[in-house]
């Protein structure tokens, strides 16, 4: 299904019933990178999942995009399905959209799960993400494959579970070279570290112990800085939901008990 969100039309699905849960997938993915957390989750949510400007089957405005802007997509989604109110979950850029939309909205989300992600990319770390659009540009979507499978899970994952890596290297090749930059030119943006201890919802953290990127100390610092939040790290590198399904789960199931949702 598609709804007109903020100018463009964003692809989603919804299932089970209950309070309204959203989201956010990581860069270079789509919605179906959450099928374990749906299929769990919609015993007792109604589950939004959406592909974000630029990726899936939502619409690939050009130029370049800001985690504001990702946000506003998410509140004209939600406000087109009438979510007056809603849990965020999100991985990666979909948990820098969470901040964002969580300073920006304050009243739409009831708690709020940030996973392999951060508050603040140093400056250095521009180069790099400068660099990822040159190849993009230059080669395609497919020169990210393996570079990306390799930061993204273990080796030993890699190695092991092929049927759950290969969709994801299928969702990274089809990725639009426009919606990857324009979320490329977004990411390194991010410093909100600071403003965290403005949000008031339950939050829950989630890093992965080899998450490359999105490290342990960086995960620390959103906990350390975000009023009541929990930690949990997980034995994953930095798709920790896809690579650790079950504990990934049980995080999100024993957090919601906690604050009774």
């Amino acid at each position: 299904m598609k709804a007109r969100a903020n100018g463009i039309d964003l692809h989603y699905t919804i299932e089970g019933n209950g309070p309204w849960l959203v989201m956010s997938h990581s860069l270079a993915c789509n919605l179906a990178m959450w099928d374990a957390q749906a299929a769990a989750l919609a015993q007792r949510f109604k589950v939004l999942r959406y592909d974000m400007r630029g990726h899936g089957r939502s619409d690939v405005p050009g130029g370049a995009y800001t985690l504001e802007l990702l946000a506003a997509d998410a509140k004209g989604l939600c406000d087109a399905l009438g979510v007056r109110e809603a849990h965020w979950v999100g991985i990666s850029i979909g948990g820098m959209i969470g901040q964002t939309l969580a300073l920006a909205e304050p009243r739409l989300l009831k708690s709020l799960v940030l996973a392999n992600t951060t508050s603040r990319n140093p400056p250095e770390a521009a180069p790099m993400w400068a660099e990822r659009i040159r190849i993009a540009e230059t080669q395609g979507m497919e020169a990210h494959v393996e570079p990306t499978l390799a930061r993204w899970f273990t080796e030993g994952f890699r190695n092991a579970h092929q049927e759950r890596v290969a969709p994801i290297a299928d969702a990274i090749r089809s990725t639009p070279v426009a919606g990857f930059v324009g979320c490329c030119h977004a990411i390194p943006k991010i410093n909100l570290t600071a403003r965290l201890k403005e949000i008031r919802c339950p939050a829950l953290v989630i890093a992965g112990e080899h998450d490359p990127g999105a490290t342990v100390a960086v995960a620390r610092t959103i906990h350390e800085n975000l009023p009541g939040s929990e930690l949990v790290v997980l034995p994953a590198a930095h798709l920790s939901n896809v690579e650790q399904p079950e504990g990934f789960n049980r995080a999100l199931v024993q957090f919601y008990d906690r604050i009774g949702a």
